[in-house]
Order: C-alpha cells, then sequence, then structure tokens
C-alpha cells in the first residue's frame, strides 16, 4: 500500500518494445557479469557452474584407485605403466544454476516516480539477460497483476529459458505484464517453494508493503536450495515525501483495496511516517538476516548502470 494521496505521480512512457526495457549499450556491460550463489550447487545438467559432484568435465580434480565396474575410459594408461596399478581420474563436474526473478506486479507497485514496476521490469531484463548469456536456466515470475480481461492474474511465470537467443522472449513476457490488483505474497512464494526445479538464486523485486505481512512468504523460500536476495524496489516519494510536496489535507488511498484515510499532513506526521517506514524496512532487514537471506532497499531513481556494475557487485549478487 502506498500511503500518498490518490493516484500516481506522473511517470515516463511505458516501454512497449525489448530494446526500452535493455538497450544494446546496457547489454554490452552486463555481457561479462555473471550471477553469484553463495554455495556450489548441484545442477541437472552441464553448464557454467561448477559445483562438488565429481564428474566428466574437462577440469582434473583427483585420482582414485580402480575398482571393479568403474569405466576403463577414465583410467590413467600413464600411471598403469610406471607403476602397473590402475588408477581411475577423476574430475570436477561443472553444472547449471537456476536464477529465478519473482515480481510483484500488484497495484502497489504501479506508483512512484520513476515508477516501481517499471524499474522492476527493467531491472529483471537485465538480470534475466545476465542469466541467459551465461546459460543459467532462467525462469521469471510475476505476482498479483492483470489478465487480458482486467481481472486478477494470479501467478505467472516463463520457465526455464537458456540462452542468448532467449532474450527477446523474455523481454516480450515481461512487456506483456500488467499490473494491478492485489497481490497475494503468500501463496506465490508457497507455489514457488513446492514447484522449483534445481537449486540456485533467487530474487524478489517488491515493495513489501504487504497487509498480510512477507514473513510467512519468504519463509517458504528461504532455506529450499536458493539464495534469496529480497529487493526492496522503492519510490523517492516513499523514501523522503517531505521532499516531494506532501502536504496539506490529502486523502489517501490503498491502491489494492480502496481503503481511504484522510489525513492532514504536516512536519509532525511526515517524520510519523519516516519513523514507521524505517521500522518496516528494518524488520523486513532483521527477518531476511536471522534466515540468510540478503535484503537491500532500491530506490528507483537509481541509476541502472551503477545499481547493476556497482552496487549488485559490492553486495555478492553479480561478479
Amino acid at each position: 500500500m502506498s500511503p500518498f494521496p490518490e493516484g500516481p505521480p506522473p511517470r515516463s512512457t511505458r516501454p512497449t518494445r525489448v530494446d526500452e526495457l535493455i538497450d544494446g549499450r546496457l547489454m554490452a556491460r552486463l555481457d561479462h557479469l555473471d550471477v553469484v550463489s553463495r554455495r556450489i550447487f548441484n545442477g541437472r545438467v552441464q553448464g557454467e557452474r561448477r559445483s562438488k559432484r565429481r564428474g566428466q568435465s574437462v577440469e582434473f580434480a583427483d585420482f582414485r584407485p580402480y575398482v571393479a565396474g568403474d569405466d576403463l575410459r577414465f583410467v590413467d594408461w600413464n600411471i598403469y605403466g610406471r607403476l602397473d596399478r590402475l588408477f581411475l581420474k577423476i574430475f570436477l563436474e561443472e553444472e547449471d544454476l537456476s536464477l529465478i526473478v519473482a515480481i510483484d506486479a500488484s497495484a502497489s507497485m504501479n506508483w512512484g516516480d520513476p515508477s516501481k514496476f517499471e524499474f522492476a521490469r527493467r531491472l529483471a531484463m537485465a538480470l534475466g539477460y545476465i542469466g541467459l548469456v551465461n546459460q543459467n536456466r532462467v525462469t521469471l515470475t510475476a505476482f498479483g497483476g492483470l489478465d487480458a480481461d482486467g481481472g486478477p492474474a494470479g501467478l505467472q511465470r516463463i520457465s526455464n529459458l537458456r540462452g542468448r537467443r532467449r532474450t527477446h522472449e523474455a523481454g516480450r513476457w515481461l512487456l506483456d505484464l500488467e499490473p494491478g490488483g492485489p497481490g497475494n505474497f503468500t501463496d506465490a512464494m508457497k507455489t514457488i517453494a513446492l514447484s522449483r526445479q534445481g537449486r540456485g538464486v533467487m530474487i524478489v523485486l517488491s515493495d513489501f508493503l504487504l497487509k498480510e505481512g512477507y514473513e510467512t512468504g519468504l519463509r517458504y523460500v528461504a532455506g529450499r536450495g536458493y539464495d534469496v536476495f529480497a529487493m526492496q524496489v522503492l519510490s523517492p516519494q516513499e523514501i523522503d515525501p517531505r521532499k516531494h510536496g506532501m502536504r496539506g489535507d490529502l486523502r489517501l488511498v490503498d491502491l489494492e483495496d480502496g481503503d481511504e484515510a484522510e489525513v492532514t499532513v504536516n512536519g509532525a506526521v511526515l517524520q510519523g511516517y519516516r519513523d514507521r517506514l524505517d521500522a518496516w524496512s528494518g524488520g523486513l532487514r532483521d527477518f531476511c538476516i536471522r534466515r540468510s537471506i540478503m535484503h537491500s532497499v532500491v530506490d528507483t531513481s537509481t541509476d541502472m548502470d551503477t545499481l547493476l556494475l556497482d552496487y549488485l557487485r559490492r553486495r555478492g549478487l553479480l561478479r
């Protein structure tokens, strides 16, 4: 729920083409980045992510004595010639990583200047692109949003994209998302947790201003084989309304359920709001720390290049 006057502040035109979500210049700068997991995962097919599993890749790891039934193709015949004993070569197997980007498409995200939803779409596109060019399995998911008839869309997803050639497909899917309605965060996280394939990194892009709370939803995905990053996307007007003319008699409307409240905004009210926002975000941060979830507050006025090439590298999500 965005606690500001009815109707969003002015926003730039919504993108209609993939190159408006991510242009060639940014793609070129992202080509050398990769998503980082804090664990080493076992995937299901050979890919770009090294696992601790011994297998058949090109990187040598160790020897072990041959036992009956081992594959003779991996016997080191040079050692056999010197020692007259059979030893098997062992290799580190490189496995794929699953990248899931979950986008909050509820009505509260369709607010701010720059818009939280548009910022989240651009960020999701950039992160998805990084995953695709590194041959990770990329899944984009949206909770909330509207369907073609203007009704609640429920959970939407495009799954298991792999390779640079799927970039346009991912972009078109993001462009087709229509924000609005309530977002059932808890049900969405439960569905994602129960239907996951493989292990990897999960990034949740949301303002986390949820009447239902975030605790139950995040518990579903924490500790389920994911490195979870909770990126709290907030507009400048939400972070510091004092700088954006929020004063006087206002009618506040909840964009998701229509609840209204009339208030007189003055310095004391604005300070009280800042205190509550800081407490809410601080509570989310502490909840995440206790469950090994990385939490970040992201201002939608942040330059996308700076966010991806500097901030998220320092936070350990990208390298």
